[in-house]
């Protein structure tokens, strides 16, 4: 499984930024996707996730309210809508697929948020 992530950028405080993530694969054989999140010095965390049919996410409590993950099986795409953006989510963002037991990661697009 292959994963292209776009939509990174830089952004000023309260701005929004639309990130997707294509899959090389049908996301609808996908049980769970996933955004992520590295800033400077601190762990990789996770941000959203979303089951195949999207019937269930779930949220880091940092962006509830904020941030809103899909996907589009038709277009094997998952997204991540940030809006009120903040200084603290600059970071890296990975795309995440959790497919027949196996991690798989896109290489990542970068998110600078401005004060």
């Amino acid at each position: 499984v292959q994963l292209l992530e776009s939509g990174g950028g830089l952004v000023q405080a309260g701005g929004s930024l639309r990130l997707s993530c294509a899959a090389s694969v049908s996301t609808f054989s996908i049980n769970t996707m996933g955004w992520y999140r590295q800033a400077p010095g601190k762990q990789l965390e996770l941000v959203a996730a979303i089951t195949s049919r999207g019937g269930s996410t779930n949220y880091a409590n940092s962006v509830k309210g904020r941030f809103t993950i899909s996907r589009d099986n038709a277009k094997n795409t998952m997204y991540l809508q940030m809006d009120s953006l903040k200084p603290k989510d600059t970071a890296v963002y990975y795309c995440n697929a959790h497919h027949w037991g196996v991690n798989y990661w896109g290489q990542g697009t970068l998110v600078t948020v401005s004060s």
